[in-house]
């Protein structure tokens, strides 16, 4: 394995799925598919360069991508275990776990970055079906753009017609930077202030930047959530 570096995802790879929708709108998130993971790792490192196992650790599926390293003559590993999705558990669980490790091994590791996509109920469309609201919009990145730290820094995002739902101009702001010490109880009051205005739920924020508990919260990552959400309108 050479130094191999992991191009950026296109915005015809990348996805929009609505997470959390209520009469006021939806939030969007971004996201790839194993096709996209499988298509770069041949791009990158040939077909016959990669592999993929899945093994069953304490009832968890993991997934294994390992990469040919040919000046040391052995295979390099990274692992990742899967979340269950809402149908096909099996195929959903092996889909997740192969796809979290190739976040691992850099592929679509741009999507961190992205800020919080938030489209308001004229344009997503949003219906009620007995007690639960649902988006029937459907939604496409037309176009992306990147800084120099490979972090989103233009997006646009159309509708099925065409029509213009969100955008964040080239060249916006970047991530804000923090230490790596654990937020304080004033930073998550803060936090808590900004999801209450935007109205994201914090079980969003954990989805979208794969942390299990608020607690784990770096600095960094937390500069990087509050400068996302205040670039998110106000739900009033």
């Amino acid at each position: 394995m050479e130094k191999s570096v992991i191009r950026l995802l296109k915005a015809e790879e990348i996805e929009c799925r609505a997470a959390t929708v209520n009469e006021k709108g939806a939030v969007l998130l971004l996201y790839k598919d194993a096709r996209v993971d499988q298509r770069i790792l041949d791009e990158t490192f040939g077909p016959f360069g990669w592999k993929r196992s899945h093994q069953c650790i304490d009832g968890s599926l993991y997934c294994t991508v390992e990469v040919y390293d040919s000046g040391k003559g052995e295979w390099v590993s990274k692992q990742d275990v899967g979340t269950t999705g809402f149908a096909e558990k099996e195929k959903s669980l092996a889909s997740d776990s192969f796809k979290r490790a190739c976040f691992n091994w850099g592929i679509g590791r741009e999507l961190y970055s992205a800020p919080f996509i938030w489209i308001p109920a004229s344009r997503a469309g949003i219906q009620k079906k007995g007690e639960k609201f649902f988006c029937s919009a459907r939604f496409s990145v037309q176009s992306i753009s990147y800084n120099r730290e490979r972090e989103i820094d233009g997006l646009f995002i159309a509708d099925e017609k065409g029509q213009k739902v969100y955008e964040l101009k080239a060249g916006s702001k970047a991530a804000g930077k923090g230490d790596e010490g654990r937020i304080s109880d004033k930073e998550m009051g803060l936090l808590e202030t900004e999801l209450k205005r935007t109205g994201v739920g914090m079980g969003e924020v954990m989805e979208r930047y794969h942390i299990h508990d608020p607690g784990d919260m770096t600095g960094e990552l937390y500069g990087r959530i509050m400068s996302a959400l205040a670039k998110t309108k106000s739900v009033a």
